[in-house]
């Protein structure tokens, strides 16, 4: 089975139950322009990259993920998101793999671009649905097992004993950093963002030493510069770092699609070259 069929299900059920009985302050008017725009972005870049298919489950995955996360009082904001979301997966390419997590990069420009007018909800849903949805994630590492959930697993690790540690040095009780976990965009962020097989290092040394960091930078940014979306901003700016480290720990690169002479293309364009300017 593709995990990505797994996680669109689980997003997007999040997304019918939240619209429908949370309050998750988006309309239904945005999150169909969120998602037509990526769909629409991924289809006109397939036929500008000359690929051989148009592929709509990876910028499903981005549309929904911007539906969860991205807030914003206009609709021309939100559709300018997801072109830049999926737009960053053709244009920002190092030897033919994407620079930055789509979703990741998308949310990081709006808010570096837009002062104040896009921002991130904190997915605060109450405990019976967070509880719900970590199950569903919990579940989702046994159909993405092949699409290196170890990334997840060491992530979360690294961050809890972060998060637990500083808590037992201050000697604050556990109910604290318990309620600090208990965040929606901690488990977008963990099972759907940083575990995407097409942004993170191929050799799994390499994966679980940039989880490490990342887990590091989200909680120095949030705990030690006291500043919000320290997930976001860590991931924007270690993903710089993957080049090396696959350079560093080379491993096998991952493809959606095993490889074969009836195997489609998948939604990279890296055998697929932007057609020459007349």
């Amino acid at each position: 089975m593709d995990p990505r069929i797994y996680q669109i299900s689980a997003l997007a059920g999040l997304l019918i139950y939240g619209l429908g009985w949370l309050d998750f302050e988006i309309g239904a008017q945005q999150a169909l322009v969120t998602l037509c725009g990526v769909l629409l972005t991924q289809w006109i870049c397939s036929r500008i990259w000359r690929l051989d298919r148009f592929d709509p489950r990876s910028a499903l995955i981005s549309g929904l993920s911007l539906c969860l996360l991205l807030r914003t009082n206009h609709l021309a904001l939100a559709l300018a998101g997801a072109v830049i979301t999926i737009a960053s997966k053709y244009v920002l390419r190092f030897r033919g793999k994407h620079i930055f997590n789509p979703t990741n990069f998308g949310l990081a420009a709006m808010m570096l671009a837009t002062d104040g007018a896009v921002w991130v909800s904190p997915g605060q849903w109450g405990n019976a649905a967070f509880f719900g949805f970590l199950m569903i994630c919990l579940g989702g590492l046994v159909v993405m097992r092949a699409a290196r959930s170890d990334v997840t697993l060491a992530f979360l690790g690294v961050y809890l004993a972060l998060v637990f540690g500083r808590s037992l040095w201050l000697g604050e009780p556990m109910a604290i950093p318990l309620h600090r976990l208990q965040s929606g965009a901690l488990l977008l962020f963990a099972f759907f963002m940083i575990s995407d097989p097409r942004t993170t290092p191929d050799s799994r040394l390499g994966r679980i030493l940039f989880a490490a960091l990342v887990a590091y930078g989200a909680w120095y940014v949030q705990f030690r510069l006291f500043r919000t979306n320290g997930l976001l901003w860590s991931l924007a700016l270690l993903a710089l770092t993957v080049p090396l480290i696959d350079w560093l720990l080379p491993g096998a690169r991952y493809r959606w699609a095993p490889p074969g002479p009836a195997a489609p293309a998948d939604d990279s364009p890296s055998s697929n070259p932007l057609p020459a300017l007349p």
